[in-house]
């Protein structure tokens, strides 16, 4: 049989050449007469969730609501449509000659076009020819490319293209669209009476104008719904239930539950589709309490909110707030999530944590918290105190700047700056010289994506070495995911810590669990329920911007509060304004465990129980864990052995007591200056006793400056009235009661007791400033004097 076709065709070919090259060649432009794709109208870019709950939309570059071609046509929207439009769908190969020899004899009747006559399949062909003049020249070209249409797509295809594409009144495109704008639900939850009231629309689009044509349109919706009970696809309770039902009276708005989101991703994927990581009632929770805390706060004039919500194990965004719901004199469109501000202390954990990992620093470990002046620069604790000295998780805890500064000019700018390349944090850009020591306490600039990244991969890389038996991920600080199609690459699982040991962030996040909470929760220790989370605040210069970021074993939030202008406002801080929006949202996601103690990258020692260093032979000790590198650490350089007389009131030696009698007990004692101010806040501990009168005084460091520190330059201050006052020179003596002899340029100037402060105006210049105690202890320092 296939041979006798063959040797037909073969033979037609060679009696008739140029008629087979004729009707090849129109073949061929029949197979190719259909662009690919058919339409090529630009869409709205729309993001769901994962489940297909709709987050928003953004219209499409032409000015219509278009959604992306639908993936399924609602069923009730099918049947309603067909029994409208062309009940013999199924049946025809893309044109039906009964319809159109009915519509056009109507048609010759009327003197006019009444009736068109064209199957769905032709109704499509004629979207995508838009423009068209609706004459029978143009409806055969219609009728021939339907057929070609019918050829090449399936029946459920051309349905969803007449879905996705027709007009549903004014900028309104595709069923998607109308049913949100017109019912304001998602097309698969319409009743009968609202897809028979859109299933009408494509067929006279301008009856669905609120307040007008609304008699016609009814007649038409219920006309149909009197059709799909006679084809008895409905039944009759549910046919007296829909036409009851009420014709839209008022367009909707679309959900616009992440609107700079929508924003953000829109930028690469304009007018997709696209299903997003967002939990839709998470997020809903959140915009309420950023809305509730806005409506606080702008009483304060502060008007810009951030809050970023992430899930820790698989890196996901599960709740995205960019800004306030505030008006656009005040910005609310910028995206503050990306915006770089000022650090503020966020900095803080990933220096003390580099410090612990390399054995610099123990988590106990007093740190100096004195007046300190490094090269001009002179740091300040928020609250313009000093603790002399102070245990560094108590310093994390509290956000102390002098500790933190002091600290990063011990390990090191440059290799601090070089390390946080690591972190990828985008907006800091610059060199280490560019910033100086104020890096850490918000002299760079970073954003709440960032920030969040980084805190999340502290908390990643304690959970894979839990989960790992004690192993890390070379991608540990990896990009968050916003897309659902997406999956997180955490990289290989390695032996050797990417940048910092467990051991390190787990230390580090136990002095966060301790920072202090905002008023109301300050007691959250005491309560079974309370969240066990690591959490860190900051506050910019000026009060410009206030930060919280916090990460519990399973989530990572981070909140930013502040003007998108940059101005700042008083009380604006990380704990008044940021910390308890933190805690609002916090409540709102399951509890988590606290992390387990990662042992394999601790170690057990006796450290001193004062000083917090490794324990010497004086010290009084306590067993506690540190990272493994800390046991290189020096001894505690605090705790010295001295030798008292019998009734422990003096110090002594042997050129006054007999060493038989002496009694020798080791002694906590800090360096001058510290103990100054450490005695103020710690009523317990006791100063070196005096030497007894009799006995030749040894000489040891009992006194140092607080201003000036180091080789400086001064300026003379000046009054409102314009005149030159005199520059204030402190001291600290660890005996306030002996009297101070003070020189300048060895010229006598006055003495001092108790309060060793003195009153100077020197001529602008080098001079040499000379402090001497009663007891012949001796101190000097160069000062320049500049008007």
């Amino acid at each position: 049989m296939l041979t006798i076709v063959l040797n037909t065709i073969k033979n037609y070919i060679k009696k008739r050449p140029k008629r087979f090259v004729i009707i090849s060649v129109l073949m061929v432009l029949y197979y190719f007469s259909l662009p690919k794709p058919l339409f090529d109208d630009p869409t709205a870019t729309v993001i769901e969730t994962r489940n297909g709950e709709l987050l928003g939309a953004k219209i499409a570059l032409d000015g219509q609501w278009r959604f992306p071609e639908t993936d399924s046509v609602p069923d009730k929207f099918k049947h309603c449509i067909l029994a409208f439009e062309d009940q013999q769908f199924y049946r025809h190969v893309g044109f039906n000659p009964v319809s159109m020899i009915e519509a056009v004899s109507e048609n010759i009747k009327a003197g006019k076009v009444v009736r068109g006559g064209s199957t769905i399949t032709q109704q499509v062909i004629r979207l995508a020819r838009k423009g068209q003049k609706r004459t029978y020249f143009e409806k055969l070209i219609e009728l021939i490319l339907s057929i070609r249409l019918e050829l090449g797509t399936s029946k459920e295809e051309i349905l969803k293209l007449y879905a996705s594409h027709a007009p549903f009144g004014g900028n309104v495109v595709g069923i998607d669209m109308a049913s949100w704008r017109y019912f304001g639900l998602p097309a698969y939850q319409l009743s009968w009476s609202e897809s028979a009231t859109l299933a009408v629309l494509p067929n006279a689009p301008s009856l669905i104008y609120p307040g007008k044509n609304q008699l016609k349109l009814l007649e038409k919706r219920n006309r149909l719904l009197k059709t799909l009970l006679e084809q008895k696809t409905i039944d009759s309770i549910t046919y007296d239930v829909s036409i009851s039902e009420s014709l839209p009276q008022k367009p909707y708005s679309l959900p616009q539950t992440t609107p700079h989101l929508l924003d953000r991703l829109a930028r690469k994927n304009n007018g997709q589709r696209l299903q997003t990581t967002i939990d839709a009632s998470l997020q809903q929770q959140v915009n309420q309490q950023v809305k509730r805390h806005y409506n606080i706060l702008r009483q304060n004039e502060v008007y810009n909110m951030a809050v970023l919500v992430l899930d820790i194990k698989t890196r996901e965004v599960l709740s995205y707030v960019g800004n306030t719901p505030t008006d656009k004199t005040h910005q609310k469109d910028v995206d503050i999530i990306q915006a770089g501000r000022s650090t503020g202390s966020t900095l803080k954990p990933l220096l003390y944590a580099a410090m612990m990992d390399k054995g610099e620093l123990l988590s106990e470990q007093l740190v100096s918290d004195v007046p300190t002046v490094i090269a001009g620069y002179a740091p300040m604790n928020y609250d313009e105190t000093f603790s002399g000295a102070v245990p560094a998780n108590r310093a994390l805890a509290r956000s102390l700047n002098i500790p933190a500064v002091r600290l990063l000019q011990k390990y090191g700018l440059q290799r601090f700056r070089d390390e946080l390349h690591a972190f990828r944090i985008s907006d800091l850009s610059y060199s280490a010289d560019h910033y100086g020591l104020s890096l850490i306490v918000g002299g760079a600039e970073g954003n709440l994506w960032d920030l969040c990244k980084t805190y999340a991969g502290f908390a990643g890389t304690l959970n894979h070495y839990e989960n790992t038996s004690s192993e890390y991920f070379t991608n540990e600080f990896t990009e968050p995911v916003i897309l659902a199609e997406k999956k997180v690459d955490f990289g290989k699982k390695v032996k050797q810590k990417p940048i910092f040991g467990a051991g390190s962030i787990w230390l580090t996040f136990e002095a966060m669990k301790k920072v202090n909470r905002p008023q109301g929760d300050e007691s959250w220790e005491f309560y079974d329920s309370s969240r066990e989370i690591a959490w860190k605040t900051g506050t910019s210069f000026g009060n410009r911007d206030a930060w919280a970021v916090g990460a519990s074993k399973d989530y990572v939030i981070g909140v930013w509060v502040g003007n998108a202008d940059g101005e700042g406002r008083p009380e604006l801080t990380g704990l008044n304004s940021a910390a308890p929006v933190l805690f609002d949202v916090i409540n709102l996601l399951p509890n988590s465990k606290w992390f387990p103690v990662p042992y394999d990258d601790l170690v057990q020692v006796d450290v001193c129980t004062k000083s917090g260093f490794l324990a010497g032979k004086e010290c009084p000790s306590k067993e506690m864990y540190i990272p493994t590198a800390g046991t290189k650490g020096k001894p505690c350089p605090y705790h010295q052995l001295v030798h008292l007389d019998p009734t422990k009131q003096y110090r002594v030696n042997s050129s006054c007591e007999s060493v038989d009698t002496m009694i020798h007990e080791p002694w906590f004692v800090l360096p001058p200056l510290q103990e100054y101010y450490f005695k103020t806040k710690n009523a317990d501990y006791r100063s070196l006793p005096s030497y007894r009168s009799d006995c030749i005084k040894e000489s040891v460091g009992s006194m140092d400056f607080i201003f000036p520190k180091g080789t400086s330059s001064v300026y003379l201050p000046k009054g409102f009235d314009g005149k030159t006052n005199e520059v204030i020179l402190k001291i600290a003596h660890t005996q306030a009661e002996t009297r101070v002899f003070w020189y300048i340029d060895n010229q006598f100037v006055g003495v001092t007791k108790q309060f060793h402060e003195m009153a100077v105006k020197p001529a602008p210049g080098e001079h040499l400033i000379t402090v001497l105690d009663e007891k012949g202890n001796e101190l000097q320092r160069m000062i320049e004097i500049k008007e």
